[in-house]
């Protein structure tokens, strides 16, 4: 077995249990849907981290070329999948038992937890590539970086819903672009 095979497996552990999140979450609201009050942006938000998971997945194959790695190589990639999973952690209520959950409640209660670890992962991605590689993304890539980390300060700092919703659309639209851009082919 070669390193990065033996080290990839806590790395999809760490993003399975993510995706696990996300979809448990979301089975739950569904089935217990008589006492939700559903807030479409949790939702888009949802889908959204569902596709950065995939594109996650989607892009350590790369990092199987690499023929040898350090600890500090593995804990920053490992680092990256963490702060994603806490984004999922943070996203959805974990009970719906009980009464009834509001997601917009929810989510004004935890965003600026939840858009701290996307600040979090998108420094920590950069952080990544200059770790493997000693210089920073390319300028396209770092061009989204720049675009996510700006849209994570304005839901940190504005509470007014729309420009939320505004964040959560142009992200979605953002991430659609990023991944056609620069992942749509496995490398």
């Amino acid at each position: 077995m070669d390193a990065f095979s033996y080290l990839s497996v806590l790395l999809s552990i760490v993003l399975g249990l993510g995706l696990t999140q996300l979809l448990s979450a979301l089975g739950r609201l569904l089935g217990h849907r008589d006492r939700v009050r559903f807030y479409w942006l949790p939702l888009l938000w949802t889908a959204v981290l569902f596709v950065v998971y995939v594109q996650v997945w989607w892009t350590s194959f790369g990092l199987r070329q690499r023929p040898a790695w350090s600890f500090l190589d593995f804990l920053i990639v490992l680092t990256q999948t963490a702060t994603l999973y806490l984004m999922a952690a943070l996203l959805l209520p974990e009970q719906v038992e009980g009464e009834t959950v509001d997601l917009a409640t929810h989510y004004e209660k935890h965003h600026r937890w939840f858009f701290g670890f996307f600040l979090a992962t998108l420094i920590v991605s950069i952080a990544k590539d200059l770790v493997l590689s000693g210089s920073l993304p390319t300028a396209t890539n770092l061009a989204f970086h720049v675009v996510f980390g700006t849209a994570c300060v304005v839901a940190l700092l504005v509470d007014s819903r729309r420009a939320h919703e505004t964040v959560g659309v142009v992200c979605a639209v953002a991430i659609a672009a990023y991944i056609g851009l620069l992942f749509a082919h496995l490398q």
